[in-house]
């Protein structure tokens, strides 16, 4: 339930009864007339306007009609003479699709005869098929994705109608002879003068705009306003309305059942040229607790964040009871047998048919041995609209498997037990993919919530400067508001409990998209058709409430191989912390310090370290700027760190040319850092942050690993890292992109590469730590290289023998520009 996210703005009705002159001129738009005003001059008629242009006596409008006319004539004509049957012959005689209902049939063979046969989809050799005002391919691309063509001018077939014999009729004998050696009338489609057509719309209450803007868009695309609700296809209201109940046209639609969506599903459809799905803007669920729910994705975003922010995790892994059975609260527990445990999460996305589904099946077991299966299908983020049943098996345990079995190759296209035990997977077809959980708790479940942070605290036996940095790495926020930001928070789904294969199934199509990115097509429906696909794979191995057609180099940096790291290093912390708050831990903290393999100690603020470091922030940082807003940073507190998860201060000092480097990252990957060291980058991206390939990238600018520990800015605190690199005994410098046969060298020989930003820090000013360290602490200067695609220096190191983490440096964000405005 949305409830407390919504507005509460009190809506009124308005529009409920109109002037008679108003009224009158109504009737005349949904007739199609025109009369003249009693106060306007009649147009002479050999003026000529926008709409008509004169050629050979006939305007084009009217060609249009007569056009049409014929057209409707041939439909009513053929439906007397031929048969739903005599029909479909002729759609296979003429090599046409000649499935589905009747009327199905019937519309494709009038469009078949008059206009011509349609030829096969230019993209994936399916058929196309007259959907409303439009052609769409059938077809499929590939296992992953549907074929997206659509076109209002299809390719057809210049051959003659082709009629069998025994369908032929003196109608038909007539009518084909008169078309010989004519060529095919072209169907003149006005897209979006049909986007509602035979849709009858009321409005109801007071709307964000006027509801003659409304009406206006509504008529101009083909549909028609009716002010009673009786009989129409749907009502369309504010969200205000649901906050009083309605007015009384919206009481009046729920009475009887009628369809009410919110003012988006107009201006939607009107954008995406297509009526869109009236259950996709049901705005009911407000008023009626048991209605359908309002689906995450068309929500705004903010309160999309609000609502999955504080929504419990449904499903936390492989032998989690989901919380929708409510067999959990009666002790229930996954069934396992012969090393099978059955519980499993499948997802499948397909931009080209706007599909994005998850499923969910458990055999569950209660404590008296009574076997039941959970079962729950539906649209991603719209929990309201899913099916959902609980099937008691008692004790037919063989039964219960035999469904759950049935059910998992019906969904999947795939036999259950092969997937269990080996991870044997075919993907076929346009069907599910399992999501592959590991044994545990996603950490959105076994961090601490909020409320059991200050207990743990408490009762924590480490120093309090130390418990303060476990508690924020140990509880459910940062890991939240990461998913939360990439849109991969579903409570359904746990992406924090993945297994390695699957995570590693991730790495390969990652891999494969960027090679196959390369020679991308050129041709605009081909070039669609491979980005939609590898989105679809994308989406349904990770799935999103919010999912995209991904295209270029740069969003699959910033969203997909940094999200691809984000998602590992969350499932590295919630397999550490696991349920940590448990009832059996006395001091979660302490137990998950000890788990971490790490010695941390804080640095004091009058220590020689810590001024330097502070130096080091403020000479080589410059200002964020998200919107109008521009936020300065300051130092809350540092760490020094030591881990046998990378080298000891001990022996990088032994290695030649040490330098002392920043190192950006999400609070939300912290922990995997200290527990498993740095890890290179997963790919190679001709952009920045990726541009030198699989390599630990770092930097002598604070203002570049401020925009990785960036947060919100409702969570102003981050962490930045200091590193110190071993750069070898010779560095080599790139002032361009370098190209991916230049990576693979630099992959293999393992130099350390400095990238030149356009910006670098003043050399004058750097000084030596200690042990012959370097630290590059001077204010940002031109370097010179200005058309270089790295704003600062980026240090590319292939072994992470080389790094060794020195330094978390706990950072706050502040709003610098921002005034008081005084209430006037």
């Amino acid at each position: 339930m949305v409830h407390e996210t919504r507005s509460r703005t009190h809506a009124t009705e308005e529009g409920k009864t109109a002037p008679k002159k108003q009224k009158e001129e109504h009737k005349e738009q949904e007739g199609g007339q025109e009369r003249p005003s009693k106060n306007k001059k009649p147009v002479e008629p050999e003026a000529e306007t926008k709409t008509k242009k004169h050629k050979g006596g006939e305007s084009e409008l009217d060609g249009k009609d007569n056009a049409t006319k014929e057209y409707t004539d041939f439909c009513k004509a053929i439906r007397e003479h031929l048969s739903a049957e005599d029909m479909r012959k002729i759609l296979e005689a003429n090599g046409q699709d000649a499935s589905g209902s009747e009327d199905a049939v019937v519309s494709s063979c009038e469009d078949m005869m008059f206009y011509g046969p349609l030829e096969k989809c230019p993209i994936c050799g399916g058929q196309l098929e007259c959907k409303g005002w439009k052609y769409k391919c059938t077809g499929q691309n590939s296992e992953w994705a549907s074929c997206i063509f659509s076109s209002n001018s299809p390719p057809r077939k210049s051959a003659p109608i082709k009629v069998p014999e025994d369908v032929s009729n003196d109608f038909l004998n007539k009518w084909l002879k008169q078309q010989e050696g004519k060529g095919y009338p072209k169907r003149d489609v006005d897209e979006e003068a049909h986007i509602f057509s035979g849709m009858m719309v009321a409005l109801s209450g007071r709307m964000s705009r006027s509801h003659a803007y409304f009406k206006e868009q509504i008529l101009n695309h083909g549909g028609q306003v009716k002010i009673p609700c009786f009989g129409v296809t749907c009502v369309v209201a504010s969200p205000a309305e649901r906050d009083k109940g309605g007015s009384g046209g919206f009481a009046e639609a729920l009475e009887r059942g009628t369809p009410v969506v919110s003012e988006n599903w107009i201006v939607d459809s009107i954008q995406k040229k297509e009526a869109q799905p009236l259950a996709a803007y049901d705005i009911v669920s407000d008023v009626v607790p048991e209605g359908r729910g309002l689906p995450l994705d068309k929500l705004d975003p903010s309160e999309e964040a609000i609502e999955t922010l504080a929504a419990e995790l449904k499903l936390a892994g492989k032998r989690s009871v989901h919380k929708d059975s409510k067999l959990d609260k009666d002790g229930g527990c996954i069934f396992e047998k012969d090393g099978i445990i059955y519980n499993c999460a499948c997802s499948i996305c397909d931009l080209g048919s706007e599909t994005n589904q998850l499923c969910i099946m458990q055999l569950i077991m209660l404590p008296e041995e009574h076997l039941h299966l959970f079962y729950k299908k539906g649209p991603i983020g719209h929990d309201q609209m899913a099916e959902e049943r609980v099937e008691d098996f008692g004790i037919h345990v063989n039964d219960a498997i035999m469904e759950f079995a049935r059910l998992f190759k019906e969904v999947t296209g795939n036999d259950f037990e092969p997937w269990e035990r080996e991870k044997k997977f075919e993907k076929k077809s346009m069907k599910m993919y399992p999501l592959d959980m590991d044994v545990g708790f996603d950490v959105r479940h076994g961090g601490a919530a909020l409320r059991q942070l200050g207990a743990a605290a408490a009762h924590c036996k480490l120093d309090p400067a130390i418990s303060f940095l476990l508690k924020q790495l140990c509880g459910q926020e940062i890991y939240r508001y990461a998913l939360t930001e990439m849109a991969q928070d579903l409570p359904d789904l746990p992406i924090g409990m993945l297994t390695d294969v699957h995570l590693k199934r991730g790495e390969e199509v990652l891999l494969e998209w960027i090679r196959d990115a390369e020679p991308a097509p050129e041709s605009r429906l081909a070039a669609d058709a491979f980005w939609i696909e590898i989105s679809n794979k994308w989406f349904t191995l990770f799935p999103t409430t919010r999912p995209y057609i991904m295209r270029g180099f740069e969003q699959i940096a910033d969203n997909v191989a940094s999200g691809f790291e984000t998602i590992r290093d969350i499932n590295d912390a919630s397999h550490l912390i696991g349920d940590a708050f448990a009832s059996t831990l006395d001091d979660p903290l302490s137990e998950c310090y000890k788990k971490l393999g790490c010695s941390i100690n804080s640095v004091p603020e009058d220590s020689e370290d810590y001024k330097m470091i502070v130096k080091y922030l403020e000479k080589t940082y410059e200002p964020v700027k998200v919107d109008d807003v521009v936020y300065g940073v300051s130092v809350d507190r540092i760490y020094a760190v030591e881990s046998s998860a990378f080298p000891s201060y001990s022996e990088i000092k032994k290695l030649p040319n040490k330098v002392l480097l920043w190192c950006g990252t999400r609070s939300s990957n912290l922990l995997r850092h200290l527990h498993r060291g740095f890890l290179p980058a997963v790919c190679h991206l001709p952009v920045p942050g990726y541009m030198f390939g699989r390599a630990i990238v770092c930097s002598d600018a604070a203002a570049e690993a401020a925009r990785y520990g960036y947060t919100a800015v409702d969570r102003p605190e981050g962490y930045l890292v200091l590193a110190v690199a071993s750069l070898g005994e010779e560095i080599k410098e790139i002032t361009g992109t370098p190209g991916a046969e230049d990576v693979k060298s630099l992959e293999e020989k393992k130099p350390g590469v400095k990238g030149v930003g356009r910006k670098t820090t003043d050399e004058s000013e750097h000084f030596t730590w200690r042990d012959g360290v370097k630290v590059p602490c001077g204010k940002l200067v031109p370097s010179g290289n200005e058309d270089g695609p790295l704003e600062y220096n980026e240090f590319a190191l292939y072994d992470p023998k080389q790094v060794s983490i020195q330094f978390l440096v706990g950072v706050r964000y502040e709003e610098q520009n921002m005034e008081v405005v005084p209430d006037e």
